[in-house]
This record gives structure tokens, sequence and C-alpha cells, in this order.
């Protein structure tokens, strides 16, 4: 297919089949295969442009928003090729990886200390609201706050789901950071079938899940961590809780046993999917978003399953040496 330009080949990714040992039939949505590589290009690309048509994002403007990465990149690539300036804010446990990309786009990056609240003056989602206060000519999309994240994901991932399937899709499983994703593809999805069922999956020491005492997690993307009006409860059947290992474990498995290699969120998307399904039926079609790529985290060492063979000493110590970035 030919696109007019690279914005244009933003969606249509393609729905694969994986068998994870259930009677049910599991296909992952692979949105890491979007041109920035998650599926953060949807809410970006939409909430950039519906800026851009009421006034808030002019030329020459300065695009700026708070992100774990994902959607930061998808920004930047966006900010790049329209032609505005691009800052956003991180938290430091952002994978080398994620942060080496958005400096490949040309954004500004502001690293900012990991806290448990939202509301935190120091949090990267408050420093994203002061430096836009205090930039002329920004436009802050705010993925966090803005209903808009959910709509992008209606009027995109959900009606695409729709049509991949036939129709067919009884289940939607889908990682819970912002709740736009769960909430935009399941609300399309509930309203032509009112019987689907919609899952958010959710890290178990989230905000949520510890009822207000969060914990410390590594699983990046997902994680309710602030109560928040993108996130639409009422289309929900369940959120369901993950921990670090359940995700990292099912990315392993993921990459060795079926040649995916996801992000440690779509880990725990499958590994939910996985053991929900084991009690659903043949005729059950679940459709699981993989949200982004194990590319972006290969630094952190989750897919470790084998050992490199040097051929002689030498060669390994100048290997050991490369990896340092000490030649």
């Amino acid at each position: 297919m030919m696109y007019k330009n690279l914005l244009a080949a933003i969606g249509n990714t393609p729905l694969v089949k994986i068998d994870l040992g259930t009677p049910a039939q599991l296909y992952a949505k692979l949105e890491y295969l979007n041109p920035s590589g998650s599926v953060k290009d949807r809410p970006a690309i939409y909430l950039i442009e519906q800026a851009e048509k009421n006034g808030q994002l002019k030329p020459g403007g300065t695009i700026i928003d708070a992100s774990s990465g994902n959607q930061g990149i998808a920004t930047a690539m966006i900010g790049a090729a329209k032609g505005y300036k691009v800052i956003i804010t991180v938290s430091e446990k952002i994978s080398i990886e994620k942060l080496q990309t958005l400096k490949a786009y040309g954004a500004e990056v502001v690293m900012c200390p990991g806290t448990n609240l939202i509301e935190d003056p120091n949090s990267y989602h408050s420093q994203a609201v002061s430096i836009h206060k205090k930039t002329p000519n920004s436009c802050m999309p705010n993925q966090y706050f803005n209903v808009e994240n959910a709509k992008a994901m209606y009027l995109s991932l959900g009606k695409e789901i729709w049509e991949q399937t036939n129709g067919t899709v009884t289940h939607f499983f889908a990682g819970a950071g912002t709740g736009g994703t769960v909430s935009g593809g399941g609300l399309y999805i509930k309203e032509k079938n009112p019987n689907a069922k919609v899952f958010a999956i959710d890290t178990i020491n989230s905000w949520y899940n510890t009822k207000g005492n969060p914990k410390p997690y590594k699983i990046e993307g997902i994680g309710i961590d602030f109560e928040s009006p993108v996130l639409n409860h009422s289309i929900l059947d369940k959120i369901l809780p993950i921990s670090d290992e359940q995700g990292f474990s099912m990315c392993k498995k993921l990459a060795v046993k079926h040649g995916v290699l996801a992000g440690p969120s779509s880990g725990a998307v499958a590994y939910a999917a996985a053991e929900y399904s084991k009690n659903l039926s043949k005729d059950d079609v679940v459709v699981m978003i993989f949200g982004d790529s194990g590319r972006a985290y290969l630094s952190k060492n989750l897919y470790a399953n084998s050992e490199t063979k040097y051929i002689n000493d030498d060669i390994k110590i100048k290997r050991e040496k490369i990896e340092k970035g000490l030649v």
C-alpha cells in the first residue's frame, strides 16, 4: 500500500493468532508496527490535529507533554514531520532505548524523578504543566486527562478490531495507563456487541490496586496511578492486576516460543488473557493489544534467554568495552 506521507501510515496494524494453550482463539493486535513503534501513534496524531483545528497549536508552536515514553516518541515523530518543536517530560525509570529515540526525533527531554503521586510538583506530569504555562505559543495534548485520548482509540483502534474480526470479537484485553486504549477501543466493541467483555490490565502495585498506596513497579506503559476522566469504568467488565514477574515471564515466552518480541505491558496483557481464556470456548475470539516492541527494553535484560559465545577472549573483551561505551 502506498501512503501520501508517513503520518497517513498510522493504524491498520495486523491481528495475529497466537496459541497460548487455551480453548479460545487468541489474536494479538501488533501495535508496534505503527510508524513510531507503538499504539500511541493513534492518540498522538488525533490530539495534535485536534489542537491544530481548534487553534491551540499554531505554525511554529511547541508541543509539550508528559509521557512514560511511547506517547512522547509518537509526539516527537509527528512534531518532526509537521515542523513543531517538541518538549517531553519523562520519569527517570524510562528505558535507555526510549530516551535515545526521543532524542533521535529531535525532542527536548526533561528528566523527572519517579514519584508515587501524579500531583507531586516534581512528577513528570506536573513538570509538563509548568513548562507549558511558561512557554509562549505552546500546546499540551495532556494525554492523562484529555478525554479525546479515548475518542482517538474509539475512532481508529476499536473500529479496526471490529472490522478485522468481522464482528466476531468476544473479549478485549488492553493495558491501562492513561486508560485511552481500553476505554476507546472497548467502547466501540461494546456498542457493536453489548455482550462482549472488556478487560483493563493494571500492575498489582498501582495506585488503583493498592487503594491509594502505590508501590514501585517495573512494567512501563500500564499503571492506574490516579483518577482520570479518560478511563471509562462503566464499560469495563474487570480490571485485572498483574505482577512484574508475570508480565516479564510472558515476554520471554512470546519471544522464544512464538517469535513475538513484545514489550512488558504486552506481556502483562497476554498473561492476563491466557489465564482468563482457560475457561472460554473455541468459539470465543480474544483480542489482545500488544502496545509496543521488546526492542525498546533490551537494555533492561528482560529477554536474556541465551548466552553469547566468543571464539576467543580478545573478542569478548573488546565487545564488553563497546557495550560499556569505553571504545
